[in-house]
């Protein structure tokens, strides 16, 4: 439950360590920015300061760098496109001898493939993706399934139901809540 590089809260640091949250990540990056799911990748970056990179179609690349926590990500969020002075923030590089970047244990931590499903196949996916999600974290945190149990009731819900292509809002509700029972039930 400790994150190496900060305090994220017990849902954040099991969905960082299960690589959910990259899987929400690339999902949200699909919608926000218009970019096809297969043109995401996905990078573990233990050092916690390149907080995004995109490259452009001259191959060069363009990283957002910053303290390892997420205090300036979130204040940008909220100001863009303004960007405001913060305090206490300072990203100090000589404490840093290298940066280093892998690949995601997919096998391992299939969570990110089920998430990049869900966002190729849009539709009601993505919002089973995350409804199975949270209940799976928390039979976890209740000690009534294991952490792999995790992706696993994911990837049980996902193929229990029937994608519905433009769903209202009134069906994603009723997902929301059918996912999250489903995995209750299975565990």
């Amino acid at each position: 439950m400790k994150h190496p590089n900060w305090n994220m809260g017990a849902k954040v640091t099991i969905d960082s360590s299960t690589l959910v949250n990259k899987g929400l990540e690339i999902i949200e990056a699909k919608w926000l920015f218009g970019v096809d799911i297969d043109k995401i990748k996905v990078l573990v970056h233990r050092q916690s300061i390149v907080h995004s990179m995109v490259e452009y179609v001259d191959n060069g690349i363009i990283a957002q760098l910053g303290a390892p926590d997420m205090r300036l990500p979130i204040q940008y969020a909220l100001t863009y496109p303004n960007r405001l002075p913060m305090k206490g923030n300072e990203l100090d590089f000589t404490k840093y001898s290298s940066l280093t970047f892998e690949e995601p244990d997919t096998d391992t931590f299939f969570a990110l493939e089920l998430a990049k499903r869900a966002g190729r196949e849009g539709g009601i996916l993505p919002t089973v993706f995350n409804s199975a999600d949270e209940a799976a974290v928390e039979l976890f945190l209740n000690g009534r399934i294991s952490y792999l149990g995790i992706p696993e009731s994911i990837q049980k819900a996902m193929e229990s139901v029937k994608n519905i292509e433009n769903p209202t809002l009134e069906q994603i509700l009723e997902t929301d809540k059918y996912a999250r029972e489903l995995v209750m039930k299975l565990n």
